[in-house]
């Protein structure tokens, strides 16, 4: 019998939420309702990264209200499961990730089922199932970061990955959690093609996948949905932005460290086209990454192509999630912090794609988009996808 499971699945980097409280915040949990009132899902699993903020000593208490507002809100009332894992033991400075997921069942999903790593066997999901904190010793969980030697060279961060694993009536699913490394310097970043950033990024994706699909458990169906914080091929993009413009490298006077990047154009008055400082990616025409979604650029947003033997993704027809305006009446704009860049994304395996059912006729039953496009959501909007599971009971 053709059954279906709709799902929602939902990554935010909620950082900036607990930095400046409040009002974003509570427009935050409106937008994720409207949403799930739209689509209904009987499933729905929202993976969170940089719980707390960049404060999260001063903030974690923030989290945690933010967390029981999305709980108890009144379209979450039919969701008679819940299962929530929050990694905020930052004393814990070896292993803390500040990864945070919540997942929600609706009472209309009978057969459902969670993994238990320790015993390694499904069991089925009953109540409210709360963890926060370590998550040591959590045995539905598996949570992991990055480890210290990976990246010499760079400051250890919280960065990392978390995995849940179900089974939905009959079919299984790994639900991961990513957390990947960021873009320290604009100037770094285009120093070469692809940039030193790129390869680290790389490099950690690599071990998440290798790490979920070696022999300890049998491997299953994946989807990996987080902050993976890809960035558009900075040197590339900075070559076309500037085709017809002189550019200019300004040095510091005491080393031969570049210290901005200037890009005038040659006419109209020598106007300021691109200026590129560690901290800062002001383009005049800021509007190209808006125009059409974005999608004259997404040809320089070439990360994921490295992974297309393993890794699927819907058709990107949302804007650059990232780095957005904190500013409650400019929910729309871009900070001139870092080149936009679609950083929050659903990635999913080749076996995770072919459970999804598309649809007769055409008819659209995938949706991948952003949350709250015209509201303030905090620098990165958060992403979605939604769609039908097929759940075929044989």
């Amino acid at each position: 019998m053709e059954r279906y499971t709709d799902v929602l699945l939902v990554t935010a980097n909620v950082g900036s939420l607990f930095d400046n409280v409040s009002e974003i915040q509570s427009e935050w949990v409106r937008e994720l309702c409207k949403t799930v009132h739209n689509y209904k899902p009987q499933f729905m699993a929202l993976h969170f990264q940089e719980v707390g903020g960049k404060d999260y000593m001063v903030n974690m208490g923030h989290a945690e209200n933010f967390f029981r507002s999305i709980e108890s809100s009144e379209e979450m009332k039919d969701f008679d499961r819940v299962c929530v894992y929050v990694d905020n033991q930052f004393q814990a400075e070896d292993s803390f990730t500040a990864l945070g997921s919540m997942y929600f069942i609706h009472k209309a999903l009978k057969n459902i089922y969670q993994y238990d790593f320790n015993v390694r066997d499904f069991k089925a999901v009953s109540g409210h199932n709360k963890y926060v904190g370590s998550l040591d010793g959590v045995t539905t969980v598996e949570k992991e970061k990055f480890p210290k030697n990976f990246w010499p060279d760079f400051k250890w961060s919280r960065k990392g990955f978390m995995r849940t694993r179900w089974i939905i009536h009959n079919q299984g699913l790994d639900l991961v959690n990513v957390h990947l490394f960021h873009d320290a310097s604009n100037l770094i970043a285009c120093n070469s093609s692809p940039s030193i950033y790129s390869a680290n990024r790389k490099k950690a994706l690599r071990y998440v996948i290798n790490r979920i699909s070696d022999s300890s458990y049998s491997p299953l169906p994946f989807f990996l949905f987080g902050d993976f914080n890809f960035r558009l091929d900075t040197l590339s993009l900075v070559q076309h932005l500037s085709t017809s413009a002189d550019v200019q490298t300004v040095k510091k006077d005491s080393s031969n460290e570049v210290e901005k990047i200037i890009c005038e154009e040659k006419d109209n008055d020598h106007k300021v086209l691109l200026h590129i400082e560690a901290k800062l990616f002001a383009y005049l025409h800021q509007a190209v990454f808006r125009e059409d979604n974005g999608k004259a650029l997404l040809k320089y947003d070439k990360e994921v192509t490295a992974f297309h033997d393993v890794i699927r993704e819907e058709e990107i027809l949302f804007p650059p999630s990232y780095p957005y305006s904190e500013e409650y009446t400019k929910p729309t704009q871009y900070m001139n912090t870092r080149c936009p860049s679609w950083c929050d994304r659903i990635l999913m395996s080749h076996t995770a794609q072919d459970s999804i059912h598309t649809g007769d006729d055409g008819e659209k039953s995938v949706v991948y988009n952003t949350l709250g496009p015209n509201v303030c959501m905090g620098d990165h909007k958060p992403v979605f996808l939604f769609f039908a599971l097929k759940t075929n009971d044989h």
